[in-house]
């Protein structure tokens, strides 16, 4: 099965309002499993890519046969990947993907190491320059966590784009550092956006209405560029963080909502994510290891 960006989702049993979304109340536990296994083969604009299998973290070198076949899983289910680094075996992500058709967004990581960002910055460089990148991000969430100052920033996206200027360029973060921070969004061709309702606490039912003003905030510092979400997803298990709740329940409905909103309004998503990652349980807690559609053995979970 292939990706249909034409395709009506069969929701008349349930019913769609733009704000609220899907009718839940109106379907079966049974019926809910079979909209979301429906949703996800129709296929989807954009996936994060989870390079990391169990037992293996950042740091790791991975290799070309390891990405390859978790580029197979995806492949039939979605037109773009996303990558976070060009390093350690990540500067694969981009090049399996070409293999098998599929559009690229490629990331630098950076952080507070110039050695490594260096490396990233110079493979990102090359990866574009041999036809590899369709959209270049410089940075995820470097502000957010205070790892480099804006001119630094500023710096790697100046030297990128000079480098690459037939390709869009642009910078990774959470929706609202785009009203903060006008520079970087000036500079940026495109504004690539996290959105996340869950780790702003929102309880499931108007977690898509604020997902759409996360959304519109973006567009609004952007002033006319295009803005995508880079990030957006609901974990199925782990620890509630204040109404948000996560459970399997709601991270079907969370992905059949975001879908459905996209499809309607041309709103490019890359959603995180694909194959469930063990190793984030350090970094966000327990529920950071079940964001992906995939679970941690490449199954596809409901």
């Amino acid at each position: 099965m292939s990706y249909r960006k034409d395709h009506q989702f069969s929701l008349s049993k349930a019913g769609y309002t733009e704000y609220a979304g899907v009718d839940f109340s109106k379907i079966s536990p049974d019926e809910l499993r079979q909209l979301w296994l429906e949703t996800i083969q129709s296929g989807m604009h954009g996936l994060c890519f989870s390079i990391y299998e169990d037992g293996q973290s950042p740091g790791d070198v991975i290799t070309k046969e390891q990405v390859r076949r978790r580029m197979q899983i995806i492949k039939p289910y979605t037109e773009w990947v996303r990558s976070f680094s060009c390093i350690e075996g990540n500067e694969h992500v981009p090049t399996v993907a070409k293999e098998f058709g599929i559009k690229t967004l490629v990331g630098a990581w950076l952080g507070h190491d110039m050695e490594l960002n260096e490396k990233e910055i110079e493979g990102l460089i090359d990866l574009a320059k041999n036809g590899y990148v369709d959209i270049a991000a410089v940075g995820n969430e470097v502000m957010y966590r205070g790892d480099l100052t804006e001119d630094q920033l500023l710096e790697y996206i100046h030297r990128v784009k000079e480098a690459i200027p037939d390709i869009p360029v642009g910078y990774v973060d959470a929706y609202y550092e785009f009203s903060h921070r006008p520079r970087i969004t000036e500079v940026c061709d495109v504004i690539l956006s996290n959105c996340y309702p869950f780790w702003e606490g929102c309880p499931i039912e108007y977690s898509l209405n604020h997902m759409q003003q996360m959304f519109g905030q973006a567009t609004d510092a952007g002033q006319g560029k295009k803005v995508i979400i880079t990030e957006t997803g609901w974990p199925s298990q782990g620890e509630t963080l204040k109404g948000a709740v996560s459970s399997e329940e709601n991270a079907m409905r969370y992905f059949i909502n975001t879908q459905v909103w996209a499809a309607k309004n041309n709103v490019e998503v890359f959603y995180f994510s694909s194959f469930d990652e063990s190793w984030k349980v350090g970094a966000e807690g327990d529920v950071g290891a079940y964001w992906g559609l995939w679970d941690k053995d490449e199954k596809l979970k409901f």
